[in-house]
């Protein structure tokens, strides 16, 4: 029970770094840039799947929870989320790292992921097609932390807004952390050892775990040799690490937070199932 609440703190403060740079934009955008210049930059996207597949690449699930603030403000589109979530590692590859799989490998799922992402975050964005960048969006950020940010100054108000959001992914870990301990992970990783097609849908859903702990259960099966590479990818893909949990604090819209939840699951489920077809 330590451990939980430690590792709870722990994905926490490692958070908060993200968190403030996320805010930090956001303020600069609503008070300090021109209208010219919030046009270039936040309605000029057209390549936003491209960075933001190859950006959620990177070690941990920080780029998720950053995207994931500057989709609720309107400053990315849902596509550029959606490549983030899908390409995001978590705890994926500093274990890989650890256990010292070979590079190529390690490579080769890391661009498989990036790659995937930036596909469907093209296709999401020729489909949905809602404009970005209303300038009110980033207002209701303060308004639904009742916050007084016109007066507070960027780095107070930007403060003010990480400690909210950082005390609600505190306590959401912990939740989340003593359920995982209460159930055991043993019994999660069991219900992902059935080599049928459920088992894609099971690790799906294993990754959309809002925290480190879905993405190192598959990952440890995997490297055990327990389950497929496709079944490892329908949960790697799915696994957003903080970021969807932090999608349905900000995002007030609960109809686009599904939307982007589903997409990503059934992605890594139909994913997964291919590549064990393929291969």
């Amino acid at each position: 029970m330590i451990d939980c609440l430690t590792d709870g703190l722990i994905d926490t403060l490692k958070l908060l770094p993200y968190l403030f740079i996320t805010f930090v934009i956001l303020e600069l955008i609503e008070h300090k840039l021109s209208k010219k210049n919030q046009k270039i930059l936040t309605k000029n996207k057209k390549y936003g799947p491209l960075v933001g597949g190859i950006l959620g690449a990177l070690p941990q699930c920080g780029f998720s929870s950053m995207a994931a603030n500057l989709f609720s403000a309107r400053v990315i589109t849902m596509g550029t989320l959606i490549a983030v979530f899908l390409s995001t590692s978590d705890e994926m590859l500093p274990i890989m790292i650890s256990e010292k799989v070979d590079i190529m490998i390690l490579l080769k799922i890391l661009s498989f992921k990036v790659v995937v992402g930036i596909i469907i975050g093209f296709i999401i964005d020729l489909v949905y097609r809602k404009e970005v960048s209303k300038k009110n969006e980033i207002k209701e950020i303060c308004d639904h932390d009742h916050c007084s940010c016109d007066h507070d100054g960027i780095i107070v108000s930007s403060l003010k807004h990480t400690l909210k959001i950082g005390l609600f992914v505190l306590l959401a870990n912990l939740i989340i952390n003593v359920i995982i301990f209460e159930v055991g992970e043993e019994n999660v990783s069991n219900i992902l050892l059935h080599n049928n097609i459920l088992t894609y849908f099971l690790s799906s859903l294993v990754g959309l775990i809002p925290n480190c702990a879905g993405s190192v259960i598959i990952t440890e099966l995997y490297l055990a040799q327990m389950i497929t590479v496709g079944t490892m990818l329908a949960g790697l893909l799915s696994g957003s690490g903080l970021g969807i949990l932090l999608l349905f604090r900000t995002n007030k819209n609960m109809k686009e937070n599904i939307t982007v939840l589903s997409i990503i699951y059934f992605v890594g489920v139909i994913i997964g199932l291919l590549v064990d077809l393929v291969i």
